[in-house]
């Protein structure tokens, strides 16, 4: 299933024109010179992901966007209906432009859907599932595609930016980007009442990125020139709510090419806006999207897989690589970070060491300011030094109290410097001293529904517990969907507070989901006839209190399930 992305929402809303002159740009908080400052989108689900490669390799880009996550309640999807973490399309795409040396953006939403805390009330779901993604892909950039209808969803704006001032205090160098519908004339007014919930929340848009494109203004609107206006006027809203925006909190992203409204985003309006931006150190430039920078083959007719346009193959990505911004620009500075080794046990009341390296890989040295997140009540992460100039390293030392529950925990250690920040995993297993401590804490009641009924699980619709099929013993669980919503069980449960397990759950049928949400966001997923053993991995909370479920896809069969553990 692929996601085509139509921004068309963006052009029946009505704006008056603001008539507020720009001021003076301050610096923002968003530095241009970061490598993110190019970015285009890429659909990682129109299967032509295959073009990303060549741009890496071939032509100098050093950062791009991938589209979209997609909240389902509060769950998240690819845009292919496949978990994130857990695609085996997009994922290993994901890891391969990294390996080729390209930074990546996780966005959450686009026409075709929403982010999670517009499908989601759960603030702590929000929060969880938003650092699954962080901590899935091991990004330190977010971005947020919000349309259509719920740009006027207040109550979820809310929720978006206390989840986003509630990550960034839990992820040193955490940058997220709000992508809003315009005009040429600005946001709508639902665009600046999002602005407003970021001021209200006590946080920051580090890039408030403008979707330059699809003005229903006629045929032939000057598509470059319009962006401008669009970016001004912007800009002049952004700072009517907060007068610390400028423009490196900006981001502008046209349709390059053919536009849904019949105008043309042609190479000569790139250079445009390639200039405009290394003129006024705009945030970021992006484009929809990389898997369009190619010419129509034939009589093809698809927004999605072309521009509609004579152009070179990923000529627009030629045209705006050279933004002094971008990380292809030829003298942006950046570093690398290390760990070596990155994993050590340790026993309780113990300790250990690791090396933090890091390596100019472009540009001059920096100082680079070290930090670590995720460990556990009872561990401590010290850096000795606490900062480096890149080419240095420092010693990282864990040390793990008493009382600390035996279990593996990843925890991040984020380098910060001007150019922007890199992490890496240390994982730190704990293991018994022998004095009887750190135990698991809680269990699963009825794990194999021998009881005959549900309880303690409860259920949605008609799901019940059956005497056949069964994986073993006398009795299952099965779950039944219905045309137009998920059947569900689920079970709460209490474990030991920031500790990893591992839930497994034998199940049949199509789409079946197994997984936890409230203390921890974790899923995985079958589509199978026959009985197929699923297992995933998560790590509890402050409280422990986890949600544990398996649910079935609306508008598909009965899915079974037996035989769960916790471990």
């Amino acid at each position: 299933m692929h996601l085509a992305r139509i921004a068309a929402s963006a052009c029946a809303l009505a704006l008056a024109a603001t008539g507020a002159a720009v001021a003076a740009a301050p610096a923002g908080t968003a530095a241009a010179g970061s490598v993110y400052s190019v970015a285009p989108y890429v659909d990682m689900s129109n299967g032509q992901e295959g073009l990303l490669d060549t741009a890496i390799t071939g032509h100098r880009l050093k950062a791009y966007t991938a589209a979209f996550v997609l909240g389902v309640g509060c769950n998240q999807i690819w845009g292919d209906t496949l978990p994130i973490g857990n695609d085996s399309f997009t994922d290993p795409e994901i890891a391969r432009a990294k390996a080729e040396g390209a930074s990546v953006i996780i966005s959450s939403g686009g026409a075709s859907g929403e982010p999670l805390a517009w499908t989601c009330s759960n603030q702590g779901s929000i929060d969880a599932g938003y650092q699954a993604i962080i901590d899935d892909y091991g990004v330190t950039r977010l971005d947020f595609d919000v349309e259509g209808a719920a740009v006027a969803d207040t109550a979820a704006a809310a929720r978006q930016m206390q989840a986003m001032k509630d990550l960034k205090a839990a992820n040193p160098g955490l940058q997220f980007s709000m992508t809003l519908p315009v005009l040429t004339s600005g946001l709508t007014g639902d665009g600046v009442n999002i602005l407003k919930a970021a001021k209200n929340a006590g946080v920051k848009i580090d890039v408030v990125n403008i979707m330059a494109m699809d003005y229903y203004a006629g045929t032939g609107t000057q598509m470059g020139q319009a962006a401008l206006s669009a970016a001004r006027a912007t800009l002049a809203q952004m700072q009517s709510v907060d007068s610390g925006y400028g423009y490196a909190n900006l981001g502008i992203t046209p349709m390059i090419g053919k536009n849904d409204d019949g105008s043309t985003f042609t190479l000569a309006d790139a250079q445009t806006v390639e200039s405009f931006a290394a003129q006024n150190g705009v945030g970021r430039l992006a484009f929809w999207s990389a898997n369009r920078d190619q010419p129509c083959g034939g009589n093809a007719n698809s927004l999605s897989t072309c521009s509609q346009i004579s152009q070179s193959p990923l000529a627009f990505t030629d045209a705006f690589v050279p933004y002094a911004g971008s990380g292809g620009g030829g003298g942006a500075t950046d570093f690398s970070l290390s760990l070596s080794p990155g994993s050590a046990s340790v026993a309780q009341g113990g300790s250990a060491t690791a090396t933090v390296g890091t390596a100019v890989t472009s540009g001059g040295a920096e100082s680079v300011a070290l930090s670590a997140s995720g460990a556990p009540s009872g561990v401590t992460i010290s850096f000795s030094p606490g900062s480096v100039t890149s080419g240095g390293s420092s010693t990282l030392t864990a040390t793990v109290g008493s009382s600390v529950a035996v279990g593996s925990y990843p925890v991040t250690v984020t380098g910060m410097a001007a150019s922007g920040s890199h992490s890496a995993t240390y994982t730190l297993t704990v293991t018994s001293s022998g004095g009887g401590g750190g135990g698991g804490g809680g269990s699963l009641s009825n794990a194999g529904f021998e009881s005959g009924s549900p309880s303690p699980w409860t259920c949605t619709g008609g799901s019940s517990v059956v005497s056949a099929p069964v994986h073993s013993g006398g009795h299952s669980l099965q779950v039944t969907p219905s045309a137009g919503a998920t059947g569900e069980c689920d079970q709460t449960v209490t474990l030991s507070p920031n500790h990893t397990y591992t839930l497994s759950g034998w199940v049949q049928g199509p789409y079946a989901y197994v997984g936890v949400s409230g203390g921890a966001t974790a899923s995985t997923w079958s589509n199978g006839t026959s009985w197929n053993q699923l297992k995933v991995t998560f790590t509890t909370g402050a409280d422990g209190t986890v949600t544990v479920f398996v649910h079935g896809w609306y508008g598909q069969g009965n899915v079974n399930a037996d035989d769960f553990g916790l471990s």
